[in-house]
């Protein structure tokens, strides 16, 4: 019996689209992250690792949707045919079945490289970037997750005893940000 062919699809943030991630590819499962690929720590990435069995494909667009960095490709793909799963990435048109051929591992060693290198070159002239709009006084930085009206409100209703967890999930946030809006209320004090 021939397993499922199974897909995993990321895109950075909620507002991207996923369509262009293995549009026409035949597919069974498809597991989709709308997440940052700087860490492994995705919740549909767990997911499908959890659910992948042995004579599986894993199929993904280009290696820079499973990971963003060398270290963490490498592991992934081992660890996915270690488990007797194959990994397709389309784009590069690259199989990889846990066969340890040499020209295997330097092939996913060169164009992992190539990817996290391209990361980081992005990253590089996105700073230089907000540099250059910061010194034209364009640059605003990103829009606050709570207005100042929100931001009072979760003051005042932890400051009634409400728990901060209850009011990152009514007010859509992250703890975190609760925590922000109560030490810059305090700050202003």
């Amino acid at each position: 019996m021939s397993g499922q062919r199974v897909a995993h699809v990321r895109v950075s943030s909620f507002d991207q689209n996923t369509d262009r991630q293995l549009d026409g590819v035949a597919v069974d499962r498809t597991f989709t992250d709308k997440a940052s690929g700087k860490d492994t720590a995705r919740p549909q990435l767990q997911e499908m690792l959890a659910y992948v069995r042995e004579g599986d494909t894993l199929l993904v667009h280009s290696m820079d949707r499973l990971a963003r960095n060398l270290e963490d490709l490498r592991r992934l793909v081992r660890e996915l045919n270690d488990r007797g799963v194959r990994v397709e990435f389309v784009k590069e048109a690259l199989t990889f079945d846990g066969d340890g051929s040499a020209m295997g591992q330097l092939l996913l060693s060169v164009m992992g490289a190539v990817a996290e290198f391209e990361r980081s070159h992005i990253l590089s002239r996105q700073r230089e970037g907000i540099a250059l709009a910061k010194i034209r006084g364009v640059y605003r930085g990103r829009a606050r997750a709570l207005n100042d009206e929100q931001a009072a409100e979760v003051c005042r209703r932890a400051a009634a005893g409400e728990k901060k967890t209850a009011l990152a999930e009514l007010f859509g946030v992250s703890r975190e940000t609760v925590y922000k809006a109560l030490r810059e209320a305090r700050s202003q004090i």
